[in-house]
C-alpha cells in the first residue's frame, strides 16, 4: 500500500477578492448551480487549498466558497442564504485553444492579477493530480484523500471529463474508474459515500464499491463536520443508463418488460442489503403524521406556485389523508435507508457478454448516485424511509419515458410498471402493489414535485407530470 503523502499549504491572501468579480458572472451559469433565478449578492471563503503552486505555466486551487443569495428576490428583502460550492480553479498566463470552453475569466486585481483562471477539470494535468492524490492517500492542507486498501489504483490513467451531468461533475480515468465530484457540498456524512460503502460490506454486487474518496476536514479554528467532496468508483465500461436504453427501445417500438422486471429485482436486492447493513425503524402514527404533514405542505406550496394544479388539489390531498387514516387505525410500516432519488437515469445496464472480471458484467443492472435529492437537507436524505418511496419514483420514471415518445405510449409505461413491481416481488418477497395507499401517497408526492420543477425549469415538459396528477387525483382514486 502506498504511503500517505502529507503537505501543508497556504493560499495567498486576497484570493477570493481576486476571483469574486469573475465568479459572480460565471457561477450562476453552471448547470450544477442550485440557486438559479436569484442574484448572487456576495461570496465568503469556506476553505482554499493550493494543490499546485502557481508558477509561470500552471497553478491549481481547490476552493470551497459560499455564494450568498437572497431567499426572496424582491427589493428590500434582507434575508440571505448561501450554498457552499466546490471549485477547482486552474491558473495560466493564457489558455490554449483546447481549454477555451473552460474559461472563467481574466483576473484584474489581487494575487492572481494578470492571469487567466478556468474550470480545471477540463485540463488533463489537474485531473491527473486528483487521481494521484487518491492513489497515494495524500493529505494536502485540509483535504484528505482516502482509499480502500484492498483496491488498486494504477498510475497514469488518462482522464476525460463527462459532459452530461446536471448537479455534479465526473471524470473518467482510462475506462477504469469514475470520480464524481460533488459541486454543492454540505457538512456531514454524504449518503453517496455512506450507502455504497455499507453495500460493499454486505457484498451487494448491484452497486460499484467505492475505491477512494475525498473529504475536507473542519478547520481547527472553526470546528465543524467533515465535508464529503468526491467518490471514486469502478467505471462500468460500455454501460447504458436506463433512460437512454428505455428511449431507444421506445423508438424501435420494442417493449421494455424484461428489462423492467430485471431492474425491479436489482432494486429489491439493494433494498434488502441496505436493510441488513443499516438500522431500520418502525413507523407508527406519530411518525407517519409528520411525514404526511410534509407531503401536504409540499402540495400546498406547489398549488400556490402552479395554477394548473389547483383543480386537483383536493384529490391529491386525499392520498395523504388515506395514509394518515390507515396509520390512525394502528397500521405500521418498516423504514430503512433507501436510494432517495431513484429513476431510470440512476441505473446502468452493462453490456451482456462483458469480461467476467468486470463489475456488473453479464448484462446486469446496477444502481448509482446515492446522494438523494440534492435540494433536500442532508439530515432528511439520511433518514430511514419506506422502501416503496424508491419504487414510486421509478414508476414515475417509466411514465416520463413513455410520454417522451411521439406519440406518447401510456400502455408501454403500464406494462413496465407492472413488470418492475413483479420483479421487485421476486427478490424481496413482497409486492409493492400490496401496499397501495403508501404507494399512491409517494407517487403523488413525486408527481407534485415534478409539476413544480417542470413549471420552473422546463415548461414544455409540464404535461408529463400533469397526466399523472389527473390519474392520481381522479374520482376513481378518491
Amino acid at each position: 500500500m502506498s504511503e500517505a503523502v502529507t503537505r501543508t499549504v497556504t493560499s495567498p491572501p486576497g484570493l477570493l477578492a481576486s476571483l469574486a468579480p469573475l465568479l459572480r458572472d460565471w457561477l450562476p451559469r453552471q448547470r450544477w448551480f442550485a440557486g438559479k433565478g436569484r442574484p448572487v449578492t456576495g461570496f465568503s471563503l469556506v476553505a482554499a487549498t493550493d494543490l499546485l503552486p502557481a508558477d509561470a505555466r500552471l497553478g491549481l486551487y481547490h476552493i470551497l466558497v459560499r455564494a450568498h443569495q437572497q431567499l426572496v428576490p424582491v427589493p428590500g428583502a434582507p434575508e440571505e442564504t448561501g450554498d457552499c460550492y466546490q471549485l477547482l480553479i486552474g491558473v495560466r498566463e493564457a489558455l490554449p485553444p483546447r481549454l477555451a470552453p473552460a474559461l472563467i475569466g481574466h483576473v484584474s486585481e489581487g494575487p492572481l492579477a494578470g492571469r487567466t483562471v478556468y474550470e480545471a477539470l477540463h485540463d488533463a494535468r489537474p485531473a491527473e493530480l486528483l487521481l494521484e492524490a487518491l492513489r497515494t492517500r495524500a493529505r494536502i492542507g485540509g483535504l484528505r484523500f482516502e482509499r480502500d486498501p484492498g483496491q488498486e489504483i494504477r498510475p497514469g490513467l488518462v482522464p476525460r471529463l463527462m459532459t452530461v451531468e446536471q448537479s455534479n461533475s465526473s471524470v473518467v480515468y482510462g475506462d477504469t474508474f469514475i470520480l464524481k465530484l460533488l459541486r454543492r457540498t454540505v457538512p456531514g456524512i454524504n449518503p453517496d459515500l455512506e450507502l455504497p460503502l455499507a453495500l460493499a460490506r454486505e457484498g451487494c454486487p448491484r452497486v460499484p464499491p467505492p475505491t477512494a474518496w475525498l473529504v475536507a476536514d473542519p478547520d481547527p479554528a472553526d470546528p465543524g463536520e467533515t465535508h464529503v467532496l468526491g467518490v471514486l468508483q469502478p467505471f462500468v465500461q460500455g454501460a447504458t443508463d436506463g433512460w437512454e436504453l428505455a428511449l431507444r427501445e421506445l423508438a424501435k417500438g420494442e417493449d421494455f418488460v424484461a428489462e423492467a422486471r430485471a431492474l425491479g429485482r436489482a432494486t429489491a436486492e439493494v433494498h434488502t442489503a441496505l436493510a441488513r447493513a443499516l438500522p431500520t425503524v418502525t413507523l407508527g402514527h406519530s411518525r407517519l403524521r409528520t411525514m404526511v404533514a410534509g407531503m401536504a405542505e409540499r402540495l400546498a406550496a406547489a398549488v400556490r406556485a402552479v395554477p394548473a394544479l389547483r383543480p386537483y388539489a383536493t384529490g391529491l390531498g386525499s392520498a395523504y389523508t388515506a395514509l394518515d387514516d390507515l396509520a390512525a387505525e394502528g397500521r405500521t410500516w418498516t423504514a430503512q435507508r433507501v436510494h432517495g432519488d431513484l429513476h431510470l437515469g440512476q441505473c446502468l445496464r452493462s453490456p451482456a457478454g462483458g469480461p467476467s472480471h468486470a463489475f456488473g458484467s453479464g448484462g446486469k443492472w446496477s444502481l448509482i448516485d446515492f446522494e438523494g435529492e440534492p435540494a433536500r437537507p442532508l439530515a432528511e436524505r439520511r433518514m430511514p424511509q419506506p422502501a416503496v418511496r424508491d419504487v414510486a419514483a421509478m414508476l414515475r420514471s417509466f411514465d416520463y419515458a413513455a410520454r417522451s415518445a411521439d406519440p406518447p405510449q401510456p400502455d408501454w409505461a403500464e406494462h413496465c410498471r407492472a413488470a418492475y413491481c413483479s420483479g421487485y416481488a421476486e427478490a424481496a418477497g413482497t409486492d409493492p402493489r400490496t401496499d397501495p395507499v403508501m404507494l399512491r401517497a409517494y407517487e403523488t408526492d413525486k408527481a407534485v414535485y415534478e409539476v413544480l420543477y417542470e413549471a420552473r425549469h422546463r415548461p414544455q415538459w409540464l404535461p408529463v407530470p400533469l397526466a399523472a396528477v389527473r390519474r392520481l387525483a381522479g374520482p376513481d382514486r378518491a
